[in-house]
């Protein structure tokens, strides 16, 4: 492979890490994921070094880095941004976020609503191309039947089997999905500024006002 013609991707959005390495052109080439276990900082970096060596690729060759913004979590996504944006910067190569949503729903074919955890006791529901909507935990399809158009992340017991089981699905499909979404973006040369890069979170980071309930949730901080 050629000077700078492979990307990275990262996703500390859910409580799976995702490290995956691509093309140019966003086709993957390996990936590794594995349950975070809340050790994001001592897990992300040795993934990305353990892909590398066996995917036989040298950091002075990457092209771009790729990484989730979510919702999510705040410790997850400020260790992921805080290692792309360190990537980026010392290697001095591009890089763009990708909503850790939208490329959820592109794993799935004729996704059109994701659902994450807020909190302990609520849910986001993430409709494509809307924004986030906190609803409460005793939302009316908690357990029952949903369209099949809906998938569930991180809700083991909150959230019904099959909207479950295609979250699963979502998850596995993300490496592939992040890298072609992230792909299509450096090669129009739509980067983004590393200091104006900034996470989505699920919950509201410790002394941000809480949102309205009729309004989309959107909480973004620098987790500087």
């Amino acid at each position: 492979m050629s000077e700078h013609d492979w990307l990275l991707a990262l996703d500390t959005a859910t409580s799976t890490i995702v490290v995956a390495v691509g093309a140019a052109d966003g086709e993957i080439l390996q990936a590794d994921a594995f349950e975070g276990r809340y050790r994001h900082s001592q897990e992300l970096l040795p993934a990305v070094v353990r892909l590398l060596e066996r995917a036989g690729l040298r950091l002075p060759e990457l092209g771009g880095v790729i990484v989730g913004t979510g919702p999510g979590a705040f410790t997850g996504l400020r260790v992921g941004l805080a290692t792309a944006k360190t990537l980026a910067h010392e290697l001095r190569r591009p890089v763009v976020g990708v909503a850790t949503s939208e490329a959820l729903l592109a794993g799935v074919e004729g996704a059109t609503r994701l659902w994450l955890p807020s909190g302990p006791r609520g849910r986001l529901r993430i409709d494509a191309g809307e924004a986030p909507q906190l609803v409460p935990d005793d939302f009316a399809g908690a357990t029952g039947a949903v369209e099949s158009s809906e998938i569930a992340v991180d809700l083991d017991g909150r959230a019904p089997a099959e909207a479950l089981r295609r979250g699963r699905d979502a998850v596995a499909a993300l490496p592939a999905s992040l890298l072609r979404l992230g792909a299509a973006r450096l090669a129009a040369g739509d980067t983004d500024d590393p200091e104006q890069l900034v996470p989505a979170y699920a919950v509201a980071p410790r002394g941000a006002p809480p949102a309205p309930p009729d309004e989309g949730v959107a909480w973004s901080r620098d987790p500087r």
